[in-house]
């Protein structure tokens, strides 16, 4: 029998919940109906899989309010957790409007006359995907619902730290019959993943770059495609032509949004140096006016800390910060209320790049800001982390000056050595799906899960050569 796993509650650090692993036998039964049942998913087209995936979503409206109080207990924020869901829902009627022509096999003439190109896409029978706590729903189907739309069967192995939503949205999947034999989602910590792995013909997986290895590792071995979304430690340069007001409203949002519990979340700020004073005044006014969502969780806008071990990372990064010389204007530690763990927005200055703070993925509403004296010291500043996943650049003041940032942003940006540059404003890959990128450094592996290709990576492309005319072909060999 596989071991239970106690649950921690976020918000009083209890244990309220309990989940059960699949067994190594479960695991292989469940695989192996996924995929007989796949062969019909696959073949009964993109229209009937429309349909499927919008009945779905009839069946998620009306257990709206189960998910999202599992959500609730499973990251103690409320907010979030409601756009989780909005998310959710919208990313069905994204997806199901783009897949059609996304999926379109084309036809076409080749440079040989008699030979003509025919396309075909042929989807991985079977994908798994593991994904993390920190928005437990929506990153569990950001890959799920293009690879169904693609064709494929799909197991999802959510994170045992938030696990709470798996089984109402089990039950949102077994109300419709079409989709409950070709998507589950198992419960279950890193050895389930790992088992999982085995059993799957494609891996996506999103988490820490530490996992991610072994992830790329096991699935290299079984020569089976990797698609990693991993760390980020995202800058943020703001030159001095930048609109102050504007800037530091993004910036906290950006950097402070679900706990700074975000792979895009910005935790690293470089600012020019003859702008730096007022910028962080005005960043510290702003973080100061923040509110932890306790005693209830109405009561703000900041969440506790989801998973105990990040809170003593965090706790690590700003007693080494501090050792070393950091200046803490507001926040700078993490407290335990009523047994959860809570940290206030933390400006922090003073900073370099000796502090784990500046160089290692903290997970935390922590804003730690240097200056700089000109664009090239910025650009080595950015450039100077093992991660590449996204990052800000904001330049331009108001008016006809806003209109002309883009070029020096443009300039600034395209030096950058990351996925997706926000150019003033920051994170917006959280919101904006059209724009393919893909991770530099240690940040990720694979092709996009954004724009087109978030679906096409879930098809192999088949060529189909057609000869036309019933005539020898030139470079034969010529027999008498």
């Amino acid at each position: 029998m596989t071991q239970q796993i106690n649950i921690r509650n976020p918000r009083t650090g209890k244990t309220d919940y309990i989940i059960t692993p699949p067994t190594s036998e479960q695991l292989a039964e469940k695989s192996t109906r996924l995929r007989q049942a796949q062969i019909d998913w696959q073949q009964q087209g993109i229209s009937h899989r429309i349909e499927t995936l919008q009945q779905w979503k009839q069946a998620i409206l009306s257990q709206k309010n189960r998910l999202k109080e599992a959500l609730v207990n499973d990251t103690g924020r409320l907010s979030v957790s409601i756009l989780e869901i909005d998310s959710f829902i919208s990313s069905i009627d994204r997806w199901c409007k783009l897949a059609p022509d996304l999926l379109s096999e084309e036809s076409k003439n080749t440079a040989i006359p008699f030979i003509r190109l025919q396309s075909q896409l042929v989807p991985y029978a079977l994908v798994g995907i593991i994904s993390p706590w920190n928005f437990p729903l929506l990153l569990s189907i950001i890959d799920t619902i293009p690879a169904l739309l693609a064709g494929c069967a799909v197991i999802v192995k959510p994170s045992e730290i938030a696990p709470r939503f798996i089984q109402p949205l089990l039950e949102t999947i077994a109300s419709v019959p079409k989709l409950r034999d070709i998507l589950t989602y198992i419960e279950g910590a890193g050895e389930t993943g790992a088992s999982l792995i085995e059993l799957v013909d494609l891996v996506c997986f999103t988490g820490s770059v530490a996992t991610g290895k072994k992830v790329a590792e096991a699935a290299a071995k079984r020569f089976i495609p990797a698609f990693l979304e991993l760390g980020g430690k995202d800058p943020a340069i703001v030159l001095e032509s930048a609109n102050i007001e504007l800037a530091t409203s993004a910036l906290l949002w950006g950097s402070v949004v679900n706990t700074g519990q975000s792979c895009l979340s910005i935790e690293r700020i470089y600012v020019q140096e003859s702008i730096f004073n007022k910028f962080v005044l005005k960043l510290t006014e702003k973080a100061q006016r923040v509110r932890l969502a306790y005693p209830t969780i109405e009561s703000g806008e900041i969440g506790p800390i989801i998973a105990e071990r990040q809170a003593a990372i965090i706790q690590e990064h700003l007693d080494d910060a501090i050792q070393k010389g950091a200046k803490v204007h507001c926040g700078g530690i993490v407290e335990e209320l009523d047994g959860g763990f809570w940290c206030r927005p933390t400006v922090l200055t003073q900073v370099n790049h000796s502090m784990k703070v500046m160089t290692e993925e903290t997970f935390g509403p922590i804003m730690p800001i240097m200056s700089f004296s000109n664009i090239e010291e910025a650009i080595h500043l950015a450039n100077d982390s093992i991660y590449g996943l996204s990052g800000a650049v904001f330049a331009g003041e108001e008016g006809e000056a806003m209109a002309n940032a883009p070029a020096i942003a443009y300039a600034l940006a395209q030096q950058i050595n990351c996925g997706a540059i926000s150019i003033n404003d920051c994170a917006l890959t959280a919101l904006i799906y059209e724009g393919e990128k893909n991770s530099f450094k240690f940040s990720g592996m694979g092709g996009s899960r954004m724009g087109d290709a978030g679906i096409k990576r879930f098809m192999r492309k088949k060529a189909l050569l057609v000869k036309t005319q019933p005539i020898p072909d030139p470079w034969w060999f010529k027999i008498e």
